[in-house]
């Protein structure tokens, strides 16, 4: 079956600016402040969390950087430049702070989570790897985002693409938590082996004695 894609820059179906710039080290808020998306809040896999967020007071106005459900977050620095889209769990909007760029679809085109899906997949990864700055820390430019070249497939297969790659990755975190806790009850049961072997042993040389 073939369906009809569009061929688009992420330029042309969203718009991309850079986070807020902050001059030194955010200082978390005693009493009020704004929720921040910093990089260390950026997972290598999954989504971002509200509840885990600092909560900072800034300096300037950062109505421009505030974001929420709906919106895509790109890592612009470090050794992989994904992207994440933002989902209902942001019931309050947040300061998205560089180096994130923030990425706002047209909805009409493309979907948030379809849009970091294929940012994410191999071919846009080997693109950034061509265009990245090579300075001390690894960069992509806004301009490199903007000129990446994605294939857009309907909204309704959009969806049928983000919800089973959704499918999947639960279906992996839980075989990697399932194998953890065989992994825990393994040493468990080793453990107890081995207390059992160790009491034998002890009770075997008093009775010697």
């Amino acid at each position: 079956m073939k369906y009809h894609l569009l061929h688009k820059r992420v330029g042309d179906i969203c718009s991309v600016h850079s986070g807020y710039t902050a001059r030194g080290r955010l200082q978390p808020a005693t009493h009020s402040g704004s929720l921040a998306i910093q990089l260390g809040d950026f997972p290598q896999n999954g989504k971002i969390a509200p509840a885990r967020l600092t909560r900072v007071e800034f300096k300037g106005q950062t109505d421009r950087f505030l974001v929420g459900q709906g919106d895509v977050l790109f890592r612009s620095r470090g050794d992989r430049n994904i992207a994440v889209a933002l989902d209902g769990r942001f019931t309050e909007r947040a300061v998205a702070v560089l180096p994130l760029y923030v990425l706002r679809p047209i909805t009409d085109l493309i979907q948030p989570e379809y849009l970091a899906w294929i940012i994410n997949l191999t071919p846009s990864q080997r693109y950034f790897d061509r265009v990245a700055l090579k300075t001390t820390i690894r960069m992509v430019s806004r301009s490199s985002v903007e000129s990446l070249e994605i294939k857009i497939p309907s909204l309704e297969l959009q969806r049928k693409i983000t919800t089973l790659d959704g499918l999947a990755e639960r279906e992996h975190a839980l075989t990697v938590l399932a194998a953890d806790r065989r992994r825990d009850l393994n040493r468990l049961l080793l453990k107890g082996c081995i207390g059992d072997q160790i009491a034998d042993n002890e009770s075997g040389l008093i009775e010697e004695r």
